[in-house]
């Protein structure tokens, strides 16, 4: 049986989620933007919070950490690469590592981009993406700190797995992030059902994250710059996959 994974609202537009194991009982917080939704759940659920996992520096994936482990006795894991700016961690990982949680193997990788030294989580088993800011619901992350080269590298990673994989990331931006994929991507089908998916959810406040791998492949311009109707559509028929990316993320920029 799969992990039990509990998405949950946080500070605006943010994700947390929670992993449970019935068996031995551990819970795992991925991203802490805020502490509050998080202890409630728990509380709610009678769970006691067994381990943190961080996939990069930024407050907003990391401002609640401490209130959690003002309660918890929780071991922190994070990106060796950005130890010098994340919480103190009990474990560090970096890229091609593994370790066990609920008696199946979490894959640690690099999907460096939005920072250097962003990481992803993925259970294979239970089929589970962790991604943070690194491929999102019909996007992906600003380029604060790495290069279009480092991004699309990351998203190839990501997008070798499993269809079926669901894609946990950290933000709520799928509306707006649809509103920029049509411009790319005007003749996609799959994208306009999508689309219509979410705008439905929407108007229900009912969150559009987690997503599966399939619906990334099938309408995130990001994953699709070797698409012949995306390269068409951008006047960049045979370019090179990268330089197609790096033009919609200019563009996203901008839009």
């Amino acid at each position: 049986m799969p992990l039990e994974l509990v998405t949950l609202p946080a500070l605006s537009d943010n994700y947390t989620f929670l992993l449970h194991d019935s068996d031995s009982g551990d819970t795992v917080c991925i991203d802490v933007p805020e502490a509050e939704p998080v202890l409630a759940e728990l509380s709610k659920r009678d769970w006691t919070l067994t381990e943190i996992w961080l996939t990069h520096h930024h407050h907003d994936h990391t401002g609640g950490v401490d209130d959690l482990l003002e309660k918890y006795d929780a071991k922190v894991t994070g990106a060796k690469a950005d130890i010098h700016r994340l919480p103190t961690l009990n474990r560090e990982v970096s890229d091609g590592e593994s370790f066990e949680f609920g008696g199946e193997t979490v894959d640690v990788l690099d999907v460096s981009g939005h920072t250097v030294g962003h990481i992803a989580f993925v259970l294979p088993s239970s089929g589970y993406a962790f991604t943070g800011d690194s491929l999102m619901a019909l996007g992906c992350g600003r380029l604060f700190e790495g290069t279009p080269e480092q991004m699309w590298e990351s998203l190839q990673k990501l997008a070798d797995h499993d269809p079926d994989t669901l894609v946990c990331s950290g933000h709520e931006y799928t509306q707006a992030n649809a509103r920029f994929a049509i411009t790319i991507d005007p003749d996609n089908d799959d994208l306009k059902a999508r689309i219509e998916r979410i705008d439905n959810a929407r108007e229900k406040n009912e969150p559009t994250v987690p997503s599966t791998l399939a619906d990334e492949l099938a309408t995130n311009p990001f994953l699709r710059a070797e698409s012949s109707a995306v390269q068409s559509h951008l006047d960049m028929i045979g370019a090179d996959p990268v330089d197609v990316f790096a033009e919609i993320r200019a563009r996203k920029d901008s839009f």
